[in-house]
């Protein structure tokens, strides 16, 4: 059964939470000596509207004066997977140092020797539920999948799933992303199952589909990645992505046109990504001081200023540590009441419900 966003919230309330002192601590000077040495640190599928990054890795190049190598922004957690597989030999540019993927992926690229254990000092204070005992992955930040429409073109707002079966939509949503591979587009699938009151996760894999389907058979359903530009210009003006990259847009957009970011009334599918570092990192000390960056309370901020709630976030309320502007920037606390967080087995059987039955099931080459 799909756990509930109260049980998700136990069980981090319910964590060990690092003192003050460990909660503030900072890499060692060795760390960063040897990082510094490296000089470069190469990341990989880190929009600068996402979540906040682009202030996150400025924050980051400016505090340790390391260059950041920045590959293919908009690539899936699959491509980031597939990127580590590519290079392992490799010990240049194209080389992949850290991932930010779907948690379904952390466990899978663990269990494929891609990944290599890091435990950052704030390791504590993040909880046991979404991170690996032995320190391969750890959860970074979660949002809900939502509705982002360019209000200048659409009046008539939708409010939930089934409205976006409306004929008013044609030509006008779009994912965002290729759910053959990436998780964001995959996880929007699989809540359009759980809408359908699916609670298996493998039915509500194949519900999503069939409701895929039947927007695309209606013509409702536009084949590309929609992103800010493509809600903007109006080619996508319903995009269903993650509510802080829908608030980022928004706010990058200041009016020009008008966006609004909805929060579905029914399958509400709440995501977990997480970090790790290649196995074959080229720069592992670098990537090892990214990580005591984005763990840090400044890094868990940055990621709380682009509308994500950071992993460490009842710790860093707890501690007072979240300045009250911040937080009533958020959105109402009423719309994720609904909020279901799938478990990892749930999220594995929904993701090869998608993926292996896209093509077939939906036959939209999304691109």
């Amino acid at each position: 059964m799909i756990s509930n966003i109260s049980k998700m919230l136990s069980l981090s309330t319910a964590l060990v939470v690092a003192s003050t002192a460990i909660a503030a601590a900072e890499p060692s000077a060795e760390l960063i000596a040897a990082a510094k040495k490296e000089g470069t640190l190469t990341t990989i599928a880190l929009p600068h509207d996402w979540c906040g990054y682009g202030d996150v890795i400025a924050g980051f190049k400016a505090k340790y004066g390391l260059e950041v190598n920045e590959l293919n922004p908009d690539a899936g957690s699959g491509d980031e997977i597939e990127a580590i597989k590519a290079n392992k030999g490799n010990s240049g540019p194209q080389a992949p140092d850290v991932i930010d993927v779907g948690l379904s992926f952390g466990p899978s690229a663990k269990a494929e020797g891609l990944i290599q254990p890091y435990k950052v000092s704030t390791w504590d204070s993040i909880p046991d539920s979404a991170k690996d005992a032995d320190g391969f992955w750890y959860g970074d930040y979660y949002g809900v999948l939502s509705f982002v429409v360019n209000t200048d073109i659409v009046k008539d707002v939708p409010k939930d799933w089934a409205d976006l079966k409306k004929s008013d939509y044609a030509n006008s949503i779009a994912l965002a992303g290729d759910p053959r591979a990436s998780n964001q587009a995959v996880q929007a699938v699989y809540a359009a199952g759980v809408a359908a009151g699916e609670k298996d996760a493998t039915k509500a894999g194949e519900a999503g589909l069939a409701y895929f389907a039947e927007l695309n058979k209606a013509g409702n359903l536009v084949p590309v990645i929609g992103k800010s530009a493509s809600l903007a210009q109006g080619s996508t003006p319903i995009v269903v992505a993650w509510d802080y990259n829908g608030l980022s847009w928004r706010d990058t957009l200041k009016g020009n046109p008008p966006a609004e970011v909805v929060v579905p009334a029914s399958g509400v599918v709440a995501g977990v990504y997480v970090q790790a570092i290649s196995a074959f990192a080229p720069h592992p000390n670098a990537a090892k001081l990214w990580m005591e960056y984005l763990y840090s309370d400044e890094g868990q901020l940055g990621w709380l200023k682009g509308y994500c709630h950071p992993i460490r976030f009842n710790d860093l309320a707890k501690n007072k540590k979240v300045p009250q502007a911040l937080l009533d920037k958020l959105p109402p606390a009423a719309a994720y009441e609904k909020a279901v967080f799938p478990t990892l087995d749930e999220q594995a059987a929904g993701k090869t419900a998608i993926t292996t039955k896209w093509d077939s099931v939906v036959g939209a080459n999304v691109k």
